[in-house]
């Protein structure tokens, strides 16, 4: 396994909608196993494919290290699209492995109905609400090249424009492998 360099934002393929999976072969089982390790060095709990410089429309998520969340398996979700959201909303903190350093209040409906693909392609239907559902929702907006920042208000855009400025200079510390200025 490899730790790989985290797109930032400002690198272009975070902006480009994820590419379908038609065959799991060697490549994408590789590609896997390095965003959990990718994930993991860098402390967080999802991680999409193109976070790693990867059109492929995959996302994966380990909660194991979050309090009440011990015995969550980690998953991998293969051409996920979410096809149902609850009509309930709930605001929580968010922060991103590709807007290091900025973290937002950001409303999600409670719960969704998500349809994807397992690693032999076959297909499955998860219900969820809570953490799991706004882990699974904030992934699969970076496959559709959408960030949380995009669904705050204009007062709360206001106030993060500065700080994504500094990402795209790449003016920000950050303890994990990011990719260089412009090379996505």
């Amino acid at each position: 396994m490899a730790i790989l360099p985290i797109t930032l934002y400002g690198d272009k393929i975070l902006r480009k909608k994820a590419i379908r999976i038609s065959k799991v072969d060697a490549k994408i089982l590789t590609l896997i196993n390095d965003m959990f390790e990718t994930m993991r060095n860098a402390d967080g709990m999802g991680l999409a494919a193109n976070q790693v410089g990867s059109h492929k429309s995959i996302f994966i998520y380990d909660l194991s290290s979050v309090k009440g969340f011990e015995k969550t398996k980690p998953m991998v979700f293969i051409n996920p699209k979410i096809v149902e959201y609850s009509a309930e909303t709930t605001v929580m903190e968010e922060g991103c492995l590709s807007l290091p350093g900025i973290r937002a209040k950001v409303e999600r409906p409670v719960g969704i109905k998500l349809l994807y693909q397992d690693l032999d392609l076959n297909d499955h239907i998860l219900e969820d609400d809570d953490l799991l559902a706004r882990v699974i929702q904030h992934e699969y907006d970076h496959l559709q090249a959408t960030f949380f920042t995009d669904r705050l208000d204009d007062e709360g855009k206001k106030m993060v424009k500065k700080p994504l400025q500094k990402i795209v200079s790449r003016k920000v510390e950050i303890e994990y492998p990011i990719t260089d200025k412009g090379t996505m």
